[in-house]
């Protein structure tokens, strides 16, 4: 007699989701950031390299955030079609191959690649709040704030490590770019089983054209515009603001270096923070005076003080970005809606974000100092505190439903990982 034996392959515990989910969505907020801030830290070497005039060098940097913008879009019928770990997964050899054509010889490459970069990102920043939604429901703020701070901790290492290491290979500006491909191959030998596992999404049959009437989705896009627009500027402006004011280059760098590396404690704890309580109005307010107040303190305070500014600013920025990731998924009251209002929220608020900085570049020309640029700061920076206060309140999106206009989306109910 044969005794027949059945091998049952047990699923995972629910401990190994959470930490295996955790460490893809992880690996993935590492690509987001490090293929764009990469680049703004070799733009001089480029500019001399290919020739390029100071506008066109500013095309490099403008562009990927344009491209944030008008990809996103694209992702919430992307996921509802495939799903976001089939989306996600699919987004990282399209970045993988920007990365490397960005490499090749002359502008065209390099433009090319960039474009592709930044369609691949704008596509994966929508769908991620989407899936921490979906799968961590009532984890929303905690895994916000690691993803968050996933983004900014590896925007920093990258813009700062990438002429260090361009220095030790003794090469040009195309192999540290080259380097940054190694996080997307390394998150996509993650994303593969997530992906192949994952059911396939149920079709949605209500759309979501409400949202774009919807006062609080204006009101939590505006807050998302707005501080990606004092964050670009930031970004863009902050070492000229030193230098004018009697600081030299070098030290203007690291001002500009304390900022981002301040900004990772900031988007980390303000997302932790929201826990604590469902109402988010006043912490809206804080973070948006307190950059107002640090960019403030850099321009008119002894410049000795620059560098207690510059941490309050980096903390203060870093706050309010992962307080309008936050805000996305707080808002949203299921995972359909998340996807349609991060599409709407990062689609206009790059664009926004976009002109920011060349915007007060013009008016810091025109004038010949940064008075008049300093003033229309602080008119945005209002403009964000009555945003926040609308989008920080303790109420959900209606959507279509029962008395708004039609029946739910069907969702697809895959069980919560936490």
């Amino acid at each position: 007699m044969i005794e027949h034996t059945e091998q049952v392959t047990r699923p995972p515990s629910p401990a190994t989701r959470v930490i295996g989910m955790l460490v893809a969505v992880v690996l993935i907020a590492f690509t987001l950031r490090a293929p764009i801030t990469s680049v703004g830290s070799l733009v001089s070497q480029i500019r001399t390299d290919l020739g390029l005039s100071a506008s066109a060098a500013g095309v490099l940097t403008t562009l990927p955030v344009l491209c944030l913008g008008a990809f996103a879009a694209l992702a919430p019928s992307l996921r509802r079609r495939f799903g976001e770990e089939r989306v996600l997964l699919g987004v990282l050899p399209v970045l993988l191959a920007g990365i490397l054509l960005r490499t090749g010889s002359g502008m065209v490459p390099l433009l090319a690649g960039t474009v592709l970069v930044g369609a691949a990102i704008g596509v994966a920043n929508v769908t991620l709040p989407s899936l921490i939604k979906r799968d961590f429901p009532h984890r929303v703020p905690a895994v916000t704030a690691v993803y968050s701070m996933s983004l900014t901790l590896s925007g920093a290492a990258a813009a700062g490590a990438v002429v260090p290491v361009q220095h030790a290979l003794g090469s040009d500006w195309r192999l540290p770019l080259a380097l940054t491909a190694a996080f997307p191959v390394l998150a996509m030998g993650f994303w593969v089983r997530p992906a192949l596992r994952a059911a396939r999404p149920a079709g949605a049959t209500g759309g979501t054209r409400g949202l774009w009437r919807d006062r609080l989705a204006w009101q939590v896009t505006g807050f998302m515009g707005s501080q990606s627009l004092l964050a670009y500027v930031v970004f863009s402006w902050l070492p000229t603001m030193c230098v004018d004011r009697g600081m030299s280059e070098a030290a203007a760098g690291l001002v500009l270096s304390l900022a981002t590396l301040s900004q990772v404690a900031g988007s980390f704890a303000v997302p932790l923070l929201c826990r604590r309580a469902n109402d988010q109005r006043g912490l809206t307010t804080l973070v948006t005076v307190a950059t107002l107040v640090a960019l403030a303190g850099i321009l008119e305070l002894p410049l000795w003080t620059t560098w207690l500014w510059a941490v309050l600013l980096g903390l203060a920025q870093g706050a309010a970005f992962g307080l309008a990731l936050t805000l996305i998924g707080l808002r949203a009251p299921d995972a359909h809606l998340a996807a349609s209002l991060s599409a709407m929220a990062q689609t206009m608020g790059y664009l926004i974000a976009a002109v920011g900085p060349l915007a007060i570049g013009l008016l810091r020309d025109l004038s010949g100092g940064w008075a008049v640029p300093m003033a229309t700061l602080l008119t945005v920076g209002v403009i964000q505190v009555v945003l926040g206060r609308g989008a920080g309140r303790d109420t959900p999106l209606a959507g279509p439903g029962p008395g708004n206009g039609g029946p739910r989306w069907p969702e697809p109910t895959p069980e919560p990982v936490y």
